[in-house]
């Protein structure tokens, strides 16, 4: 025992020790570099989680904004096709409206157009660019039959010389002396908003 830890003994123990020291100090930074990396990695995975995440939903935002532009291209060019900035051309909404009475072979027609107003919208909503103005327009037809009268709104509605928007039509059957007689059968008062939009930076006339 006394020649083990004998001064002489401990010199040649001195190297065992320091690599022994020195493999428990390999092994804890082995242990700790292990567990760093470990967790960096899982950071890094979380972080790129994270982002691609976040790049996804910049992605869905992008082409949803494409899509609301493109939906709002699309409806903007059909208001303009429909005359909705053009202006009223009461002219030729009096061509029109005489027109369609050819054309569905009404017995009588009679329209009044109201003056221009700003249309009040729902919740007192106003946009900042344009005015939406509206002009109230009754009529009052008598037809042979609804359908005449039915088909007569349906093409004003659908005309491209203004944004005509009906909201009302009553009808009333009129009674005939004779039933082979081609007198009129019906009777109907109509009214629509006839819709424009006006630039409020436009320049006034004068």
């Amino acid at each position: 025992m006394n020649a083990v830890f004998s001064p002489e003994g401990s010199r040649k123990l001195r190297g065992g020790w320091i690599l022994l020291a020195a493999s428990i100090a390999c092994a804890v930074g082995l242990a700790f570099g292990g567990k760093w990396h470990l967790e960096r990695e899982k950071r890094a995975r979380l972080s790129a989680g994270q982002s691609l995440e976040q790049a996804r939903v910049k992605l869905e935002n992008a082409r949803r904004e494409r899509d609301n532009l493109r939906e709002s291209a699309e409806i903007f060019g059909t208001l303009v096709d429909r005359g909705l900035l053009q202006g009223e051309r009461r002219l030729d909404m009096v061509e029109l409206v005489n027109g369609l009475r050819e054309r569905y072979q009404l017995f009588s027609l009679d329209y009044e157009v109201a003056p221009q107003r700003q249309l009040p919208l729902p919740g007192g909503r106003v946009y900042p660019a344009v005015d939406v103005l509206a002009s109230r327009v009754k009529l009052r037809m008598r037809a042979l039959h609804e359908g005449d009268v039915v088909g007569f709104m349906e093409e004003l509605a659908a005309s491209r010389q203004g944004f005509f928007l009906p909201d009302r039509c009553v009808l009333k059957r009129v009674e005939a002396a004779s039933p082979t007689a081609m007198v009129p059968r019906v009777e109907a008062e109509c009214g629509f908003e006839w819709i424009t939009l006006k630039d409020k930076n436009a320049p006034r006339p004068g």
